[in-house]
Formats: C-alpha cells, structure tokens, sequence
C-alpha cells in the first residue's frame, strides 16, 4: 500500500490519500506501481492543476490572441508531470511494452484499464490535468489507433511526437449532412490515383483543429471503389492527413453551449482534392469501422471516469455552499433546508453507483478486450453522464445566479459533460443497442423460466389440493413461441 500522507485541508479532518479510497471491489486489480501513481496524480491534480486552472482562464482572456498559441502555465505543468513520472498513463498493458522505440520519454504507461480508470477520475477534476499528464482526447485515442494499427513508418512519423507532447492531432469522423452516429452513413470520399489517396467531403466537431499544435488528422471516409455488393460497415477507410495538407480549409470553430473551446477548438473542415500518399491508410481499405471500435470502447470508460471526476468536483461545490455560513435564507442556513441535504445524499449514492459501473466494464475489458465489454461499455456510456448532469445541475441550483456564470465550474462542466450523450454515439443508439442485445439474449430463457415455473406451481397447486384461481376472468396463458421475440 502506498504510505502517501492524508491530503491537508484547511479545517476539519484530513481526506484519505487516493490509493486508500479504492473501492473494495477493484482492491484485487491494483497493483502496488499503480497505487503509488493514483497518489501522486491525485496530489499533483489538487495542489498544481486546479489552482492553475485560474491561472489558464486568466492567460486566455477574451480576445483574438486566443487561438494564438496556448498558455504558458500549461508548460510548466507538462514539465512537472514527466518530472513525477504520470506521463502518458492512458497506454494500456497490452501494448505499451512494444512502444518503448516510439517513446522518447520512456513515459510511465502499461497500466490496465482499472488503475488508468481510477486516475482519469482524478483527472476529470481539472480542466488542465488530462493534456497536462499528455492523456487529453482526442490524442489518447489517436495515439492507441496508431500504436495498435499503424505501421512502423506511421509510428516513427506521427506517434513518437505524440507520445512526447510535442504535437496534437485530431480525429474527423462525424459530417454535418449525415446521420454519423451511424458509421456506414459516412461520404467523405476516399478515392485512389496512383500512389495517392485523394479526399473530398467536409467534416465538422473536428476537435483539437484550433490548435496550432495539431500536426495531424485521422480521417474516416469512404473508398470510392467500394460498391453496395459489400458489407456496408466495410466500406469506410481511416486516413492520416497532416493538417496542413493543400486543400483543407477550416472554416469555422463550433461552440459548445457557447463555448469556443479556444485553443483547442471544434472546427468545420473541408476537404477540396486533399492528397495523401497511400501508405498514410491505416491497416487496410475497409477496416474503418472496425479500427473505430477499437478506439472508442476505451475512450468512452476514460470519459465516463473523468466525468465521475467532475462530477466529485461539483458535489464538493455543492456542500461548500450549504455550509456558507454567509448563506441563510429564510432565518436557517442552506444545510438545514431539507431538500438540500437530500440532494447531496442522492448525488452521493449516484456517483458511487456509477463508479461501480465503470470499473466493472473496466475489469470486464481487461479479462479480455473492448469487444467482450460491448454491454458494460454501453452501460457505462449511458449511465454517467446522465448521472454527472443530474449532480452537476444539483449544485448549479444550490449556487443560485452564482452556478450559471462564470465564478464557478459548474456552468462549463455541464455544457461539456452534456456533449457526451451524444458524443461516441448518442444515449439512444447505445440504449436500443443494449436493448436488443438483451431480448436477443434472454427472450427465450425468459419465458422458458416462466413457463416452468408455473408448470411447477400448477402442479404443486394440485398435490396440496389447491384450486388454480383465475386471473382477469381467464387462465394465465402462456407465451406462445420465443422465436420472434429473441430474432428482435
């Protein structure tokens, strides 16, 4: 166990280090490195990174210098982390052993998904840990694409600047005329000429295109050879284009709920006769959809427990407020307004239940890969952010006017958190997905269970000499065939 000291605060009894606040139920899957890092990035978070988060908003300001570079106090805190070690911890178990020649700072990952899930929840407490720690999406995600997929060429190029923070990258998936959360619904065209892929189409919610550290893109399209006689979940390509390729033209940052994300930005991106040479294809034609589950399953978990995080964040928020001795409307302060508490207890037990969730999927994945997790990852993916909006919007409310402007987090934790339901595939794709797994799955066990059941009761009715009653002026019937029921 890790002898890290309870953290100070300034009354009261201290808090517990990270690495004794486990939950008793992932106890077993953290090892005795992972522990030891939980404590220094929990240290690291609270005591630099949060306080440097005013410090980041002050140096942005409001002008037209904020697409201009990225403040200074970042650097210092990306210094520090390679200095303490909790640098690039998001690269899994699995692969970061074959990354050490990509890896010029011999960075501190190879955890599994478990002990990276309990520090990005320390992460999610700050605005600036994640890309301070070098594990911001979408470069984590990006980095994992081409660690697992990419070629040694694509590795040297691209992954080894990621992996030491010397550049960004982006990810350009979702169109502003399609349906994208439907992965075979994408048109930008992807057209061979000789050595050369040529790209045509537009893309937009290009995160991280504002930045001007972001050197590279990968892009999903659709080859333009490939005809409907193919599975149309084969028929989409990833791509990497440098951002600064001949014919890419960015035309706007979106905002989020009024947000400009600045300098990290959401851009509205064209692409006019884009050329790429072809070994920029990232494992083969086709195999886009396929290299998109592999990259989203572990993204949605981190996202989910950065928003646990954030969510920890807002709670905090929020039983500072009703102990503001300041704070006494109608004659009691706001602790004794019963409503109140009892917002704090159902964030309390939300929060922990969806933690429970999330580590779950998260061990579920480790025992084997994404795809043995697809359940508990749409689990996952729902449940938080649902929950972190409903805490969030708990202390908003406490904070009156205060929590809808800027003297608080709150505001910009909802606007962002409530992208996520829609963000890696909406709430209602996931649900209908889950769903039919679901019914799919047990439909007949279901009626096969009942059906015995009141078999057996039947019997036993007739064996204590017990008169089978009717229910609704008729005989309970039966379910008929599960056939239909489980092809849904």
């Amino acid at each position: 166990m890790s002898n890290a000291p309870p953290l100070p605060t300034a009354g009261g009894k201290p808090r517990q280090p990270a690495s004794k606040r486990i939950p008793i139920m992932a106890e077993p899957f953290v090892s005795e490195r992972a522990r030891k890092a939980l404590d220094i990035v929990e240290k690291f978070v609270e005591e630099e990174c949060i306080p440097a988060d005013a410090v980041y908003s002050m140096q942005m300001g409001t002008g037209d210098g904020r697409w201009d570079g990225h403040p200074s106090v970042l650097d210092g805190l990306k210094k520090r982390a390679r200095e303490l070690g909790i640098w690039n911890m998001f690269l899994p178990k699995n692969h970061y052993s074959n990354l050490s020649e990509y890896d010029p700072t011999k960075s501190a990952g190879g955890f599994t998904n478990l002990e990276y899930g309990l520090m990005a929840e320390l992460l999610g407490r700050s605005r600036m840990a994640s890309e301070a720690t070098n594990c911001a999406a979408p470069d984590t995600g990006n980095m994992e694409v081409i660690a697992r997929y990419g070629t040694h060429e694509q590795k040297a190029k691209w992954l080894r600047p990621l992996l030491a923070g010397e550049i960004r990258s982006g990810f350009l998936m979702t169109e502003p005329d399609k349906a994208s959360s439907d992965g075979s619904n994408i048109s930008l065209n992807i057209r061979k000429e000789g050595n050369e892929l040529v790209l045509n189409g537009s893309k937009w919610w290009s995160s991280g295109a504002g930045d001007d550290r972001c050197k590279i893109y990968i892009v999903m399209g659709r080859d333009d050879d490939a005809d409907d006689s193919v599975d149309k979940y084969k028929r989409q390509s990833m791509v990497l284009v440098p951002s600064d390729a001949k014919g890419l033209v960015c035309h706007r940052m979106l905002s989020v709920y009024g947000y400009d994300d600045a300098p990290h930005g959401h851009g509205h991106i064209s692409f006019n006769n884009v050329r790429v040479p072809s070994s920029n294809l990232i494992l083969g034609h086709g195999r886009g959809n396929e290299i998109m589950q592999g990259r989203l399953g572990p993204g949605r978990i981190h996202h989910a427990m950065r928003s646990i995080g954030a969510a920890e964040v807002a709670l905090e928020w929020m039983i500072a407020r009703l102990n503001d001795e300041r704070k006494v409307p109608f004659g009691k302060p706001l602790r004794e307004h019963g409503v109140l508490i009892e917002w704090v207890a159902r964030s309390r037990l939300e929060i922990d239940a969806a933690r429970l969730v999330v580590l779950n999927a998260s061990v579920k994945i480790d025992a084997g890969d994404a795809k043995g997790a697809l359940v508990e990852i749409a689990e996952s993916k729902i449940l938080v952010p649902k929950m972190a909006l409903d805490v969030i919007d708990r202390a908003v409310q406490a904070h009156g006017a205060m929590g809808v402007c800027q003297d608080t987090p709150l505001a910009s934790m909802w606007a962002h958190i409530r992208t996520l339901r829609i963000a890696d595939g909406p709430d209602e794709v996931h649900l209908n997905q889950l769903g039919r797994r679901e019914n799919r799955a047990r439909a007949a066990e279901c009626i096969g269970r009942i059906e015995d059941q009141k078999r057996r009761a039947a019997e036993m009715m007739k064996q204590y000499g017990v008169e089978e009653k009717q229910l609704g002026g008729s005989k309970v019937q039966g379910f008929g065939s599960a056939a239909k029921a489980s092809k849904l």
